[in-house]
């Protein structure tokens, strides 16, 4: 038993939930989402609640149990307030600019690298930190990873991209005996 997928998802005022056959589709203020359903999982809706349930008993049905109402949860909340993730850039030979949607980074390569922003996705640039926001959880960390991965905050100086709040380990270096 999931219990996760055992709780009803609340559905706030302003967005419009659809179920048609195995497909799911929301829409709110800032956006429209759909979601294909997984076979042997049913979704209703009732009393301004979502609920999941499954309708087989192997152990894939349960898993995709608590995973379709995470989705549709994290669904819900994409449509009505969105989702952010902001990296910063540590180093002083880093340089970062926003060029119409486009961000352009000069991250120490004999290049600058242009990033273009998925289907939905946004970029804001303030000083030495992007935003990426977006409708999609999924989507925008999948962004977010990949600017990251450009440049990773690395372990002696600590320059780099890095998350907003992350941790990164500094190693001691090499010492003159």
């Amino acid at each position: 038993m999931s219990r996760v997928g055992k709780q009803p998802i609340p559905v706030p005022e302003g967005v419009d939930v659809k179920i048609e056959d195995r497909k799911v589709k929301i829409k709110g203020k800032k956006g429209e989402l759909e979601l294909i359903i997984p076979q042997g999982i049913s979704v209703s809706m009732g009393d301004g609640k979502i609920t999941v349930s499954p309708s087989g008993g192997s152990k894939e049905v349960g898993a995709f149990w608590g995973l379709t109402r995470s989705l549709l949860n994290n669904m819900i909340i994409g449509v009505t307030d969105g989702f952010t993730k902001t990296l910063e850039i540590r180093g002083r030979e880093y340089r970062v600019s926003l060029k119409g949607k486009d961000l352009d980074l000069d991250l120490g390569y004999s290049h600058q690298i242009k990033v273009t922003p998925k289907e939905e996705i946004e970029f804001k640039l303030e000083e030495s930190k992007i935003t990426v926001s977006g409708i999609d959880k999924a989507l925008v960390g999948e962004q977010a990873a990949e600017i990251r991965a450009l440049r990773p905050a690395e372990v002696y100086k600590g320059k780099g991209i890095r998350y907003e709040g992350e941790y990164v380990i500094h190693k001691e270096g090499k010492r003159g005996i």
